[in-house]
């Protein structure tokens, strides 16, 4: 009965150092998850961060691409004797820009509503250049 007493003893003190160390590992887990959880954090906020930094950087591109499209468009159509546009790939100004031009300077101003309609006029123009060279 002694050796059954001291085993259970034993056992016991086992059993404590076992759930002590448990505590501990588990205190240990407890404390990396919350770290985690922080850093998780301090990520998602610098994602919204950098989103609104992208932002702000495509739309001070997109205002400056803004500024500095009409005078392109400008210095296109004084250099050009006809010009064709390809409905919907002009933005709202700038139709009513060379709308404008071309009503002022009497250039001739073409709408296509197809690519195709182009071909034609790029046909025309190799095959009268190809007529001219000797």
């Amino acid at each position: 009965m002694q050796h059954a007493t001291q085993d259970l003893e034993q056992l016991s003190r086992e059993h404590g150092a076992l759930m002590r160390d448990y505590g501990r590992v588990q205190s240990r887990c407890s404390d990396q998850m919350r770290a985690q959880a922080r850093e998780i954090e301090r990520l998602h906020a610098q994602v919204m961060r950098l989103r609104a930094h992208v932002i702000v950087c495509a739309t001070e591109r997109a205002w400056a691409n803004e500024d500095s499209d009409p005078q392109a468009l400008a210095q296109s159509l004084r250099a050009a004797d006809l010009v064709i546009c390809q409905t919907g790939c002009l933005s709202h100004g700038a139709y009513w820009r060379v709308q404008d031009h071309c009503r002022r300077t009497g250039k001739t101003c073409v709408l296509v509503e197809q690519p195709e309609a182009l071909r034609i006029v790029r046909i025309h123009g190799i095959a009268t250049l190809q007529d001219e060279t000797p």
